[in-house]
């Protein structure tokens, strides 16, 4: 079976197989072209992971602000969680500061209408930007007012 046939049928095998002649040095025989594609993927990966941790930060602080009566221990645990997270990913991934402006601009543009759908509250009350800096965001003592 080709290596590209193997990719297609078992993604799996074909990965252990890749990992195996690259150890080897074997990179003449390596699929490189779906190995560069895959690697290409696993950046792009990471980028969802920071966009998908900053709208559910965002979600909590934009509900944590417009109901203020409805305030849990569960939001600000959810809001907790997302800053140490945040704060892990980046370290792990510091390359990804450098699309923190567009992700949060992405990720606020999605938890307002997430906002919108799970408090009843026009999304139109929220700012139409986001209204706090990323250092604000993942400050410990951050909680915004309503």
């Amino acid at each position: 079976m080709s290596t590209s046939t193997l990719y297609d049928r078992d993604f799996y095998a074909w990965a252990n197989e890749q990992a195996g002649l690259l150890r080897e040095g074997k990179l003449t025989q390596a699929d490189i072209e779906h190995i560069a594609e895959e690697i290409e993927s696993m950046g792009k990966s990471e980028k969802r992971e920071l966009v998908s941790r900053l709208t559910i930060l965002l979600l909590h602080l934009i509900k944590w602000q417009f109901q203020a009566p409805k305030r849990s221990k569960s939001w600000q645990n959810s809001v907790e969680v997302q800053r140490i997270s945040l704060d892990s990913h980046l370290r792990d991934n510091p390359s990804l500061k450098s699309v923190l402006d567009s992700s949060i601009s992405e990720a606020y543009r999605v938890a307002r209408l997430e906002a919108e759908n799970e408090t009843g509250i026009d999304k139109n009350t929220f700012p139409v930007t986001c209204p706090w800096s990323f250092d604000q965001m993942i400050a410990e003592d951050f909680w915004p007012e309503a």
